[in-house]
């Protein structure tokens, strides 16, 4: 009967539970305090270890899930390296011993060649689609190609009527009885205007000049000049389709050297680095007896667009 009454408190939860405890021990009221105390800090210790307990577990599934996600990027990357690279090999070590000089008297092997090394940066290249010269000064190309092939195979040779652009407006003759007695004095106006730095003026002299008298012997000059007068005012691409004009329809004329010099410094200012240094390099397979001021300006325009 005894032990019944004990179990039957021992089932009620709270206080009752902790006195029968210290009944049963024999306690006195201080020691009942710390059965409780101890219960209550055993119980919320047994709620935190819960607690850690689910958190582990959530950390736990985390970082599996975080494992297989960088397993399968990693995969995914090798996957697609291989596809692209084909499976290209470690490159090899690169050799302690220093590279051996040429012997003497005989040239370089690396050394540049606009002749030999065509497809180099500031050699003359074939003629190709994008990123030629011509299609640079009608604007069909957005920016400078890199790396694309250049036309400069046609520079110095006729081209049929209407393959550039007419850079004159064809109007009405500028011939009347209030202009000029003569095409040498028509000429000399327009020059007069181009040594005052009048550039405009010069290019309206220069292009009614043309316009007026396309097959003097001044005609030739006078789109040099014209080109001259568009550079000098950082109008690039006007300017490089005289100096073209000139360089394939006269290739022979005293002014042909000065002008692919010329063009070249336009695609510069063009932006067109690569197809400017192959026209630099090109004045000299073309014209190897060109002035010292020719020879000169192409090695002032070399350095300062970088050219290798």
């Amino acid at each position: 009967m005894l032990r019944f009454i004990i179990a039957r408190r021992l089932a009620r939860p709270g206080v009752a539970a902790l006195a029968v405890a210290a009944a049963l021990f024999g306690a006195g009221p201080a020691s009942a305090q710390d059965a409780a105390d101890l219960l209550v800090r055993t119980t919320r210790l047994e709620n935190q270890l819960r607690q850690m307990s689910g958190q582990i577990e959530q950390l736990q599934f985390e970082n599996r899930r975080l494992s297989d996600q960088l397993r399968k990027f990693q995969e995914d990357v090798d996957f697609r390296l291989n596809e692209k690279g084909g499976g290209r090999s470690a490159a090899p070590a690169p050799s302690t011993k220093p590279p051996a000089g040429p012997a003497p008297g005989q040239r370089r092997s690396d050394a540049f060649d606009p002749t030999m090394q065509q497809g180099a940066a500031g050699a003359p290249q074939q003629l190709g689609g994008t990123g030629s010269i011509a299609s640079i000064i009608q604007g069909e190309d957005e920016g400078p190609a890199t790396g694309q092939p250049l036309d400069l195979q046609g520079v110095g040779r006729p081209v049929p009527q209407g393959a550039l652009p007419q850079a004159m407006p064809r109007g009405q003759s500028v011939a009347a009885a209030s202009g000029p007695a003569s095409a040498k004095d028509a000429y000399d106006v327009a020059f007069a205007s181009l040594q005052r730095k009048e550039y405009e003026q010069a290019e309206m002299g220069f292009r009614q000049f043309l316009q007026s008298y396309p097959r003097d012997r001044l005609a030739v000059d006078a789109t040099y000049w014209l080109g001259e007068s568009y550079l000098q005012r950082q109008r690039y691409r006007e300017a490089a389709e005289q100096f073209l004009k000139i360089s394939r329809e006269s290739p022979r004329a005293a002014k042909a050297p000065d002008s692919l010099l010329r063009l070249g410094m336009s695609l510069n200012g063009l932006g067109a680095k690569e197809q400017a240094c192959a026209t630099y390099a090109k004045v000299g397979v073309d014209y190897p007896a060109a002035s010292d001021a020719v020879r000169q300006g192409i090695a002032r325009e070399r350095r300062r667009s970088g050219c290798a």
